[in-house]
């Protein structure tokens, strides 16, 4: 700055007016390094004495200023070093103003740095770091003034790492993050700045890392001591050197909020490079499930607790329930979205073990009737179990990971045995011995609801206006599904249950059954069958007329073409009608295309009639619906076998209609092991036979996804009746708490409320069982101060417990602290908040008294000065 500027900047100073009692001014203008001592002497000013302070002289100095001119202003210039304690002008600095003109003090004032002499120095030794302006702005940016120098020195630190707070852990994370060693942008701009040692420094107080400055090293010892603070040493034996125990604290709270917060895929790569560089997939495969389940830093231990968890579901080395339990307790690990599909895979394997285990003795019914109800209450179950295997086990066709495929594929192997081998084969034995002789006879077996009579006795039943949704092909269980997942996420009342299909199970069949009519016949049609309907055919662009015939104030759409119409279209298209028939096609046009995806079409079906009906209660006022289906199906995932197929050759002449499950001939066919099946096509002098079991006529189409045939997959067909309850109803009124749903709540068992280590378990209960209007809810719980400050993890409650015994509710958590101190004088709460924050949080008041607690740490070794 020119001696100019400062002299015009001086005075404009001095001719600013005197605050109140004040008589003149005196400015103190410090210099330590005597940059303008040459300047000074010639400088005057037109308001102010100049007066230089020179050592041996200071002592006339202060009598100037204190004795022999009381009303002049002064400028004092001072550029000597001045000890705070020896200050000989220290009264009269408590009154006077101080200026620097230097261009250290103004880049200290543009900074926010206190002007002290430690301080300046530390300025000057980075005086490159602060020549960019950029820099300094950052510098700016922080709260408050810099008045110390491990204040400076983390706000150097955190400009160079680009972080906007000076916290170790965004330091060192930024500093991770920049890439390997001979390649890490901020370890080359800590060299090229003179930083470097301030970083390892700062590095070797919070982590404990002191080896050699390699930046490669430094992401081993962070990862791997955040390893161990949840981790047995047996697990971690013979890498002691790579990692510090003491340290671990910090370093898992800087690894756990890293991959448990929106940036969580940064910290993939970093994983993968201490993974493969410490070849810990091989050290964690040689231990148990229960050393590495606590744990979830690096996405390698779920894949170790897969494999072994797979080899365990399949060998049955591990009893069901603790599989389960492992599952749950990974749902709420970091990485675990990445391997979901794997863990309810395996999840389901292991309910579809605990059925088996079960059922051994089952499947010995006498009643075909009393079979039935067995499997609508109980047995569909394993379909269910079976479908949401193969859902997850699709997932793992279309994303890759070579360390579990194969092991997920065996798995789909085990299953196959264990569902068609043993389930469907005993299932389908039970069936054909007690259905035999009821389908030889009239086709109809005894006791059943009737898919011949379901307008009739379930449409025209209903009081007021109904939408039937018929979904080609939906299964029993799929329904089942349907019906809780509206049961749950709407205010109605849901029943389910299930009619008998015609034969053969297939959809011209099916569909014609669904409509009203007098009369079902079926006549011969170029090498196939025409289903009548009393005359008149039945396929989609005569259904309308149909039911028209019965009921004039009814309707039949597409859904395809129902939903493609605007709201106002679709109010027009029903309005005045009474019954109105919606037939939706996503389950079985998915078997057109290709069979291996039916499960997924299944919940993209069950996904679109909760729009469906959501819409038809919304829009369109219904409050009546009825969902049903024309048929159902059976599915396996592996090819067949030819022991599971049978030849034509013998009847092959007197064939008229054939598909996989069934077969329609002439009257003179006398096939070898099929069952007889009596039904509408005999007036028309025509023969229906099923094959037993699970066997397909082998011919043209594909053979994992049949139906037409006799199983109870295919022949039980669902029925869910849906009523909409708005609010105003008086039902909804009198049944308020039924409707509701509320989320289940949790509690703290636990009745210690004394913390005493860094490391920590508390229980946990969850009081109502998600049943009913009570629905599953995930929450938060964690550790804060008074203030609200978090002081430790944040572990995740999934409360989806359907047991109704309290024991099997219970959920045990592992919490961390933070590595800060702690007053055992001062309180501290367990917060327990749902994810959502719908609801209040719940507080409990905790004491902590550790008796090492962690201070504050000297990064930077200035204790010493």
């Amino acid at each position: 700055m020119a001696i100019e500027d400062i002299k015009k900047e001086l005075e404009k100073r001095f001719a600013e007016p005197l605050d109140e009692f004040y008589k003149r001014r005196i400015i103190f203008w410090n210099d330590e390094d005597g940059e303008f001592l040459d300047e000074i002497e010639s400088l005057t000013l037109c308001n102010a004495k100049v007066l230089v302070l020179e050592a041996g002289h200071l002592f006339s100095a202060k009598q100037l200023l204190s004795s022999s001119d009381l009303v002049s202003n002064y400028l004092v210039y001072n550029p000597l070093v001045v000890d705070p304690e020896h200050d000989w002008f220290l009264d009269i600095k408590l009154y006077g103003e101080e200026y620097r003109a230097d261009k250290t003090s103004r880049l200290m004032q543009e900074m926010q740095i206190v002007n002290t002499s430690e301080l300046r120095h530390v300025v000057k030794d980075f005086k490159g770091f602060f020549n960019a302006a950029s820099r300094r702005k950052a510098m700016a940016s922080f709260d408050g003034f810099i008045d110390k120098k491990s204040t400076l020195y983390m706000s150097i630190l955190s400009v160079i790492c680009g972080v906007k707070e000076r916290e170790p852990e965004l330091i060192i994370k930024s500093s991770l993050l920049a890439g390997a060693d001979l390649e890490n942008t901020v370890k080359m701009d800590l060299l090229k700045y003179g930083a470097s040692p301030l970083f390892w420094s700062l590095v070797g107080s919070v982590t404990g890392y002191h080896g050699s400055e390699n930046m490669d090293d430094l992401v081993n010892h962070v990862v791997l001591s955040a390893v161990s603070r949840t981790m047995s040493s047996d697990v971690l034996s013979g890498l002691e050197s790579k990692y510090s125990d003491i340290h671990s604290g910090f370093c898992y709270d800087l690894v756990f909020n890293w991959i448990h917060g929106q940036d969580k895929n940064s910290f993939r790569s970093i994983a993968e490079f201490v993974e493969s560089n410490l070849s810990l997939l091989d050290r964690f495969n040689q231990f148990e499930i229960k050393d590495l389940e606590d744990t979830d830093i690096l996405p390698i231990i779920d894949e170790a607790i897969l494999s072994k968890l797979m080899y365990a579901v399949t060998k049955r080395s591990m009893d069901n329930n603790s599989i389960m339990s492992v599952i749950e307790k990974r749902r709420t690990s970091a990485w675990y979205d990445d391997y979901d599909y794997f863990y309810d895979g395996i999840y389901q394997v292991a309910l579809m073990n605990q059925f088996y285990d079960s059922h051994l003795n089952s499947f010995h019914h006498v009643v075909a009737k009393e079979m039935w109800d067995a499997y609508t209450s109980d047995y569909y179950v394993m379909d269910s179990l079976y479908r949401e295997f193969h859902i997850a086990f699709s997932t793992c066709l279309q994303n890759l990971h070579p360390s579990l495929d194969d092991s997920f594929k065996d798995l789909a192997d085990y299953v196959e045995k264990e569902y068609k081998n043993w389930y469907l084969d005993k299932l389908a034995s039970n069936w054909n011995t007690v259905i035999e002789q009821d389908l030889s006879s009239t086709g109809k077996i005894t006791g059943l609801l009737q898919q011949t009579d379901f307008y009739q006795d379930v449409v025209r039943n209903v009081d007021g206006k109904v939408f039937v949704i018929i979904s080609d092909a939906m299964r029993y269980d799929v329904a089942y599904a349907l019906a809780k997942q509206l049961e749950v996420e709407t205010t109605a009342d849901v029943e389910i249950s299930a009619q008998q299909g015609i034969y053969p199970t297939i959809t011209k069949y099916g569909m014609a059954a669904l409509l009203p009519h007098k009369d079902l016949s079926v006549v011969e049609n170029n090498g196939s069958t025409k289903v009548l309907v009393d005359g008149h055919s039945s396929e989609m662009s005569d259904r309308d007329g149909i039911l028209k015939s019965y009921s004039e104030n009814s309707v039949a759409f597409k859904y395809k073409d129902l939903m493609l119409m605007k709201r106002e279209e679709r109010r027009a298209a029903v309005k005045g009608k009474d019954i109105i028939y919606i037939y939706h096609d996503t389950i079985d046009a998915s078997s057109h295309n290709d069979e291996t995806t039916v499960f997924n079409a299944c919940y993209s079906a069950n996904h679109e009639i909760k729009n469906l009906v959501n819409m038809i209660c919304s829009e369109l006022n219904g409050l009546n619906v009825i969902i049903t289906s024309d048929h159902g199906f059976l599915y396996t995932y592996q090819e067949l076998k030819e022991s599971d197929k049978m030849e034509r050759s013998s009847f092959k002449k007197d064939i008229v209609e054939q598909g996989r499950r069934y077969v329609i001939t002439n009257d003179l066919a006398n096939p070898d092991f099929l069952m007889p099946v009596k039904g509408i096509y005999n007036d028309a002098n025509l023969l229906g036979f099923a094959p037993r079991e699970n066997i397909r006529i082998k011919g043209a189409g594909g053979t994992k996804f049949v139906h037409g045939g006799t199983s109870l997959q295919e022949m039980c067909v669902p029925i869910i009746k849906y009523k909409y309850l708005r609010t105003g109803y008086k039902a909804y009124r009198i049944n308020k708490d039924k409707y509701e749903t509320k989320p289940v709540s949790i509690a703290l068992l636990s009745s210690n409320r004394k913390i005493s280590n860094m490391i920590f378990n508390l229980s946990f209960y969850q009081k109502e069982a998600v049943k009913d209007s009570y629905v599953q809810c995930t929450y938060n719980v964690y550790i804060t101060d008074a203030n609200g400050n978090e002081v430790s993890d944040i572990q995740k409650i999934i409360a989806d417990k359907t047991s109704t015994i309290p024991k099997d509710r219970e959920f045990k958590c592992t919490f961390n602290l933070k590595s800060q101190q702690f007053s055992n004088t001062e309180m501290y709460y367990l917060v327990i908040v749902d994810e959502e924050g719908k609801q209040v949080s719940i507080k409990e008041e905790v004491q902590i008294d550790i008796a090492m607690a962690i201070g504050d740490f000297d990064f930077f070794g200035l204790d010493g000065e």
